[in-house]
């Protein structure tokens, strides 16, 4: 496979510069795709904040021809975006759901018990740790946004409100703390110092403990064209190669992998100590294999996804500028990040979407980031009955379809961007 060795990964030292590859230092040379100027996506704004100035950083987006590590500069640090953090992952029960279907495969897959210590990084508002609380599993979440952290605190789960690197790791060993599981879901993304990160969790980690990660695979977003997931609070995407490339910086190792459905296509990938007595499982190496098949080893494949994106772009303003002409009323279904890129990126403001709407009563009464959107609680839409809802959160497509089935009543249509306009009839699912 055209993979680097482990030993030139590890003498090679990464670069303080920001055109340096944020992993391995290479010099950054090739584009991924240029999504133009957008402001940060989770920066909802209050009524108050519309007549102030909006910062907005470019959305433009490199790939490592070294460790194929697919990057954003880091035009936003971690403090400003979560200081206060407005994504509650407790609003998606799909999500709560997974989270419980994972603690209780991993208890029994790890032998967890009393005896047991489990750490989540970025553990949010307490979604997965509950789920340890009934099965007398010691826990503790870190998560660096106070205001979501306080939620976790609520649910009575022990929560730091850190952000965890070498520094927090070194502090928690001294005071004896060991973790047999260490869980980072959809978390790698978000860290601007990614071996820092690293450091931290294998200091953290028992000599036999294991990590599990999830997050978007790169695979799966050039496949389905899921541009609209990359954001300023993104700092990297991710195939398994790229985290063989760091697990090996790290002196860690792939024991095993699995794909998942969650966010539009994802991988939970298994680390441990490299002298640890875990056995690579087959899939590793399949996967690895197929990515080299697809073309994740060949910067070209990379090069190549721009232009799918620009005709995402012209084929949902395509279909908008016609329902709108034809004097359709369309409004939002969610708040997301990613549909704040799909906003931004497309230039879609209130002259198409009348509102939009989200479970997330944090939100309601605010507007959307760029394009100033107002988000309203999710009875606005029975309120309205628009003739179009364009679903913004579309991995969660099919909770929300069935969540808003009775929008058939009056002939509403839902309209999913990714990977390309399409349209669904609710009043054709209930046949």
């Amino acid at each position: 496979m055209n993979i680097q060795t482990p030993e030139l990964l590890r003498e090679t030292k990464p670069q303080a510069v920001q055109s340096g590859c944020r992993l391995c230092g290479r010099l950054l040379r090739h584009k991924f795709v240029d999504l133009g100027m957008s402001p940060p996506c989770e920066s909802i704004l209050t009524a108050d904040q519309l007549d102030r100035m909006e910062p907005f950083f470019p959305l433009d987006v490199l790939v490592c021809e070294s460790c194929f590590l697919v990057q954003l500069k880091e035009y936003v640090g971690p403090e400003e975006i979560f200081t206060e953090y407005c994504y509650f992952s407790s609003f998606s029960t799909s999500w709560v759901a997974h989270a419980k279907a994972y603690c209780e495969a991993i208890t029994e897959r790890l032998g967890l018990d009393e005896r047991s210590f489990v750490v989540e990084l970025a553990s949010n508002d307490g979604y997965l740790l509950q789920h340890f609380e009934p099965l007398g599993i010691p826990m503790l979440g870190i998560e660096p946004a106070a205001n979501v952290a306080e939620a976790a605190k609520a649910k009575g789960i022990p929560t730091l409100v850190e952000f965890f690197g070498v520094a927090l790791a070194q502090k928690l060993v001294e005071e004896g703390l060991r973790a047999d599981l260490i869980i980072g879901n959809n978390v790698l993304a978000q860290v601007p110092d990614l071996n820092d990160f690293v450091g931290g969790m294998k200091i953290l980690l028992k000599p036999e403990g294991t990590i599990t990660l999830e997050f978007p695979h790169i695979e799966r977003l050039i496949e389905q064209n899921q541009f609209d997931t990359i954001y300023h609070e993104h700092f990297s995407y991710f195939s398994l190669t790229t985290i063989r490339n760091m697990a090996w910086r790290h002196r860690l190792k792939i024991v095993d992998v699995e794909e998942l459905p969650t966010h539009g296509g994802s991988l939970r990938v298994y680390l441990a100590h490299e002298a640890s007595a875990q056995k690579p499982a087959p899939r590793v190496t399949e996967l690895l294999e197929r990515e080299e098949r697809h073309g994740l080893t060949d910067v070209t494949t990379y090069a190549a996804f721009a232009e799918k994106a620009r005709r995402a772009k012209r084929d949902l303003l395509f279909f908008l500028i016609t329902a709108k002409n034809e004097g359709k009323r369309i409004c939002g279904y969610g708040a997301p990040g990613k549909g704040n890129t799909l906003l931004n990126y497309c230039g879609i403001g209130t002259d198409f979407l009348d509102f939009t709407v989200d479970r997330n009563p944090y939100k309601h009464g605010r507007f959307t980031p760029g394009m100033h959107i107002p988000i309203r609680p999710v009875a606005a839409i029975d309120e309205a009955k628009p003739d179009y809802i364009l679903i913004l959160p579309w991995n969660f497509k099919d909770e929300i379809i069935e969540q808003m089935r009775h929008v058939a009543e009056w002939g509403a249509k839902f309209i999913i961007p990714i990977p390309y306009v399409t349209i669904i009839d609710p009043a054709e699912l209930r046949k």
